[in-house]
């Protein structure tokens, strides 16, 4: 009757660490995330040096860090290709979004991760939101509310659909739909591409010209409709300058200087600032 006993608590002890080498020690080494990404134009995509497919791509992989590469297909032979990291995270999906242009400079896209907050949220229906830009020191819209300059957190964002908007003066501005997830983080990276139609600032001399009466010539800029239903003057052309004035959308100033997709003007009588020219429209 022992030996019974013994070899039925051997097999009990032995069922137990299979249930536990089964499903726990090997889901741990076997925890997946997804990667979706797409390219415009069309492109070969490789996962560390591999090639996957083509885009747009979506495929299961283990939790890490990959190197991911882009390859323009077919007749895109004037556009660059794009390379970096990104992470796959547990039950999560890394989307990537490229558009690929003729170099780094006129090239875009943004990286979307989600991780669970290292902190849980006092509001169980609240989120937030990391955004990094490259370059750094763009400003940062959340449902067309300006939050302030990149690299930052959004604390206590309210769950559900959301539209995360970039803009740095010279460059394109990017735009994502987002949902946030109570507890979660949403890490977004963006690329701006560098806006080439964007005039470089002339020479004072050249600005103007004499008219045949021998006047100056004036440039009038007028300010456009914003999604705040205002436009920030800054004491420098430059989204990290402070704030000295906000004018309305209709406003309309004398252009004294133009610099990287900056326009100077007098808000007041004895007040100059600058304002970003992608609200402004110039005519002289």
């Amino acid at each position: 009757m022992k030996d019974k006993l013994l070899v039925l608590f051997i097999l009990v002890c032995l069922f137990i660490a299979f249930v536990f080498i089964r499903f726990f020690l090997l889901n741990q080494n076997n925890v997946y995330g997804r990667i979706k990404v797409v390219a415009s134009p069309a492109a070969s995509v490789f996962i560390d040096n591999v090639a996957v497919g083509k885009t747009p791509f979506e495929d299961k992989y283990k939790t890490g860090e990959y190197v991911l590469k882009l390859i323009p297909e077919g007749t895109a032979t004037d556009t660059a290709s794009w390379q970096g990291k990104i992470k796959v995270y547990k039950n999560a999906l890394t989307y990537v979004n490229r558009e690929l242009g003729t170099s780094d400079i006129t090239s875009s896209g943004e990286i979307f991760t989600t991780t669970k907050m290292e902190k849980a949220p006092q509001n169980p229906n609240y989120g937030e939101i990391y955004v990094e830009t490259e370059p750094q020191g763009a400003i940062v819209y959340l449902d067309n509310d300006e939050k302030g300059v990149a690299s930052l957190i959004l604390s206590d964002v309210l769950k559900g659909d959301h539209e995360l908007s970039v803009f740095m003066p010279g460059f394109f501005r990017r735009t994502q739909k987002i949902n946030v997830d109570p507890g979660y983080r949403v890490n977004a990276s963006f690329k701006l591409a560098i806006d080439q139609s964007q005039k470089k600032s002339l020479p004072k001399e050249e600005e103007t010209e004499a008219t045949s009466s021998g006047t100056t010539q004036k440039t009038i800029i007028t300010i456009k409709d914003t999604p705040t239903g205002w436009l920030r003057v800054r004491e420098e052309p430059s989204i990290a300058a402070s704030e000295a004035a906000k004018v309305k959308p209709g406003d309309q100033f004398e252009l004294l200087d133009e610099k990287n997709g900056w326009y100077k003007i007098a808000y007041e009588d004895d007040k100059e600032g600058w304002v970003s020219a992608e609200y402004c429209t110039k005519k002289e």
